[in-house]
């Protein structure tokens, strides 16, 4: 795990101080490397590189980036890791293809792949999580390219004329001469997703390589604007091309046409799969463990490592002191049942309130997802105790884990039959019931039991069903903050971005469900999920881990028929058929919970002075493209307790915290 930065500059770049701007890039980044640093450029060809080294696997001096190939041909920058390159290296000794090696690094494995295959070849063949720069001496090209499902991000666009590029933003803004202004398209998307989806970035001219992407450079460029039809599949312009050479759409359409042919066959494969990704990923010279938040995703994830280590497993925990939030003795009891070592953190209110001020400085762009918060504190505790940590994450989006893709689907499917003007009233009349009493009446009819904080799910999912026309738009806004009351206006020009592109021209015959767990693995996985997990715990100097993003789980997820994956109002059925191997059900099964903080108590209390500064803040500026009114009013209904509206408040919030942080 390590950070990257580069530059394809004009002459005059490196006329100047070049070793300075690429050391103030460097620096940037220097959260993503504590333990080393490198830089690389030749000035006749425009070309600038430098890498920040977290040192997981080989440790020494070999393992330095930017690394020349053996050949001298290529110079690589690279950021993750390679799960099977010994199997790359044993493959490439069986061709006679193996360089004299230097060392046991997977960059090194990586490179030698590079100029046997071919970077396209050598990608497809790499299993794991990655982005790299590769400069080209001989073709004077430069090759960006991004992992299967966008574990690690990258960034590039044009700052002051130059072409840069970057693991974060943060390198970017480091350049001299930067002055790229905030993109309205950008900012539109993120008030109603609380993120800003790839390819836009906060910045106009400023782009984040979607995942499964490769980027080709040649020669100088001037400021391009790229718009969607640049994304769909296959793009030139001059100097620049952009290809997927991996799309998950191709691997549903594969996986779909060979689905399993009976649950005993998909349960084997499937306990195979993981076990094996599970194993790849304790790759590793560094001491390793484990989140577990007691939800089934990390239960698995930790059952499968505890099964395979001879010491207990260092497992991680957060907990809160609102039992209405506080997972711990979930995870406490499984750490038990499973043996591991482990070690719990309880998060004050004190301590917590005390870390929501600034945390946006962790963060390239804007970043509204309130789990940021424990994310960043459970990370920080991890890496007092480990270097790498392995998650639970992506289990949700490939096995239907949210309950949009259980509940969803069978709602539209009544609603539909009933005429809109009375569903606009049933949702206006759900939300004038305040959130508490609804929980106060579920617990009496016993919905507790299967439901966590039910008041907060039913006033969400009456403001979702407003306005909706079919399955889509009902996902669309089960997923949005801000709807079409969205306070920032829509700049056309530059494309809405609204669905991404990604997922046009993709699988056809896709049940509802599996629409949405696709839409969700194409979008919010990515740019929501490992995006917050990414940066929280590379501020750190932690790595994290996915094993359900190995390849051939995925591959294995949808090869599995819906029927078996969401039945009878429960989602995830082939991974708690798995977990029954390791642990009985009364300790697995309870209501999916997320992981998320009271944030709507705390804007009303010992967070509102603060709040109300930055709201107050914004609209005193007067931004032309933002609508501080509806923010303002937004407030004010939320601080009469009629409705909460934490998640549309946060977005704003978070922003300005976040402008604060750039001033």
């Amino acid at each position: 795990m390590c950070g990257l930065a580069g530059v394809l500059a004009k002459p005059e770049f490196f006329q100047a101080d070049p070793a300075g701007a690429l050391a103030r890039m460097s620096g940037g980044i220097a959260h993503r490397g504590p333990d080393d640093h490198g830089m690389w450029m030749d000035a006749s060809a425009g070309i600038g590189l430098v890498h920040r080294r977290l040192a997981i696997v080989d440790l020494s001096p070999a393992g330095q980036q930017p690394m020349v190939s053996h050949s001298g041909r290529h110079i690589l920058v690279f950021n993750g890791e390679i799960y099977n390159h010994l199997e790359i290296r044993a493959a490439l000794t069986r061709e006679c293809a193996a360089p004299p090696w230097r060392g046991g690094s997977d960059t090194e494995t990586l490179l030698a792949a590079i100029e046997a295959w071919g970077l396209e070849i050598a990608l497809e063949r790499a299993i794991g999580m990655f982005a790299l720069g590769l400069w080209n001496r001989d073709t004077r090209e430069l090759a960006l390219a991004r992992d299967r499902f966008g574990e690690k991000p990258l960034c590039f666009g044009w700052v002051n004329g130059n072409f840069a590029f970057a693991s974060e933003l943060k390198a970017l803004r480091a350049l001299p001469g930067f002055t790229n202004p905030l993109s309205q398209s950008a900012l539109h998307a993120y008030f109603r997703l609380l993120y800003v989806p790839a390819p836009l970035s906060i910045h106009e001219q400023i782009y984040k390589l979607p995942p499964g992407g490769l980027l080709r450079v040649q020669g100088f460029l001037k400021p391009t604007m790229l718009d969607e039809a640049f994304w769909q599949s296959v793009c030139e312009i001059p100097g620049l091309s952009y290809q997927p050479w991996w799309r998950l759409a191709d691997l549903v359409t594969s996986a779909r046409q060979n689905s399993f042919c009976s649950r005993d066959e998909g349960d084997a494969v499937l306990h195979s799969s993981l076990r094996q990704a599970v194993r790849r990923q304790t790759m590793a010279d560094v001491p390793l463990g484990a989140f577990l938040s007691g939800g089934l995703d990390s239960t698995l994830v930790v059952a499968l490592l505890q099964e395979q280590s001879v010491p207990p497993v260092h497992t991680f925990t957060i907990g809160f002191a609102d039992a209405e939030y506080d997972e711990s003795s979930h995870a406490r009891a499984i750490a038990q049942a499973l043996g591991t070592r482990h070690t719990e953190f309880l998060l004050t209110e004190h301590e917590a309130l005390s870390s929501v001020p600034g945390i946006a400085k962790v963060y390239d762009e804007p970043f509204a997802d309130s789990s940021q918060l424990p994310t960043f504190l459970v990370s920080r505790e991890a890496r007092r105790h480990v270097t790498v940590a392995l998650s639970g994450d992506g289990g949700d989006e490939l096995f239907g884990g949210y309950n949009r893709h259980v509940s969803a689907p069978a709602l539209w499917a009544h609603a539909r039959r009933v005429p809109q003007p009375l569903r606009e009233l049933a949702s206006r009349a759900t939300l004038a019931i305040p959130r508490a009493r609804w929980d106060r009446l579920a617990s009496r009819a016993g919905v507790g039991r299967v439901m966590i904080r039910p008041g907060e799910k039913l006033h969400k999912l009456a403001r979702a069903m407003s306005g909706v026309q079919c399955l889509d738009d009902l996902y669309d806004n089960l997923v949005s903050a801000w709807g079409r009351d969205n306070p920032v206006a829509q700049r056309t020009n530059t494309g809405s971005h609204g669905r991404r592109s990604g997922h046009t021209g993709g699988p056809t015959g896709l049940a509802g469900a599996e629409n949405l767990m696709l839409r969700d693995s194409l979008d919010y996985l990515p740019n929501d999920i490992l995006c917050k997990v990414d940066r929280a715990a590379m501020a750190n100097g932690l790595e994290t881990r996915v094993p359900f993003l190995d390849l051939d789980v995925a591959e294995c997820a949808w090869r599995v028929p819906l029927g078996e994956k969401i039945a009878g109002g429960l989602g995830k059925l082939p991974l708690r058929r798995v977990l029954s191997h390791y642990l009985p059900n009364s300790l697995t099964e309870r209501p999916k919970a997320g992981f998320s903080i009271p944030l709507g108590a705390w804007l009303r209390g010992p967070l509102r002075d603060w709040s109300q500064t930055l709201i107050d803040q914004q609209a005193a500026r007067r931004e032309t493209w933002l609508d501080s009114e509806s923010i303002k009013a937004a407030w004010r209904v939320h601080q009469s307790g009629r409705i909460d509206l934490s998640q549309r408040l946060w977005a704003a919030i978070a922003l300005e915290d976040w402008l604060e942080g750039l001033r």
